[in-house]
């Protein structure tokens, strides 16, 4: 089982596979756009987070969220195929929870393709209700089911 040990801040040196991986399992039947290019820029960005879960030199899956003053989006999460199922993704959504709390988000935001039920069910599973579909986001070929996670409620804030 992988643990938050695993966890950590993407190098630049991870930009290339994190771009292949979202290209195989994320982007396909897509034009290219999280190029290695534009995950780099993420990582250069104080508003976004790039993580990646890895054991020793073995890349299992990553993460990337841009931060908001009250909400943050979770723009790409991705796992090995062959890792599925063994708790990668889980403690890469947990990590930006957690990050998340600390700096007092309070929503969490994503976009799933519509036919990607394992997507959804994954999400669901981790109390992310679906909010709204938009036709065609993913470049006119695709419908998106965007969903949201309440992360505290108002009472907290006071």
């Amino acid at each position: 089982m992988i643990t938050e040990s695993d966890i950590s801040l993407a190098l630049p040196s991870d930009a290339l596979a994190i771009a292949a991986l979202s290209r195989r399992t994320i982007e396909q039947g897509l034009d290219w756009r999280w190029t290695p290019h534009r995950v780099m820029n993420s990582m250069a960005d104080a508003n976004t987070n790039v993580v990646v879960a890895r054991r020793g030199t073995d890349l299992l899956g990553f993460a990337i969220m841009s931060y908001g003053d009250d909400d943050a989006h979770v723009l790409l999460l991705a796992t090995q195929p062959r890792c599925r199922r063994q708790g990668v993704g889980t403690a890469l959504l947990g990590w930006l929870e957690a990050t998340a709390r600390v700096a007092g988000i309070g929503t969490l935001r994503l976009e799933a393709r519509s036919d990607n039920a394992g997507a959804r069910a994954f999400y669901r599973r981790h109390a992310f209700e679906e909010v709204d579909r938009r036709v065609g986001y993913y470049q006119g070929v695709e419908d998106a089911v965007r969903m949201a996670k309440t992360l505290k409620n108002a009472q907290a804030e006071d």
